[in-house]
């Protein structure tokens, strides 16, 4: 897993990381080149890419049900 973040400042960024004790890679996108080769319009999205290279891309908030679901589909 790794987080990407597309908008703000640095100082946002190490904040954000900072106040939700994150813990896994995070990734500064300030040129969007991450968010356009997924095709990503907003914050939050998810995109998980599984074993065989299939992409999924889930704009805006998942629940925990929702990443579990998605998070097995990638790996069965």
């Amino acid at each position: 897993m790794v987080g990407v973040a597309w908008s703000g400042t640095e100082e946002d960024f190490q904040g954000f990381i900072d106040k939700h004790g994150l813990t896994f890679p995070q990734l500064s996108d300030r040129q969007a080149a991450i968010y356009d080769r997924f095709g990503i319009p907003i914050q939050p999205a998810l995109v998980v890419i599984d074993a065989a290279g299939e992409v999924q891309t889930l704009n805006g908030s998942v629940d925990d049900q929702l990443l579990d679901d998605v998070f097995e589909a990638a790996v069965t």
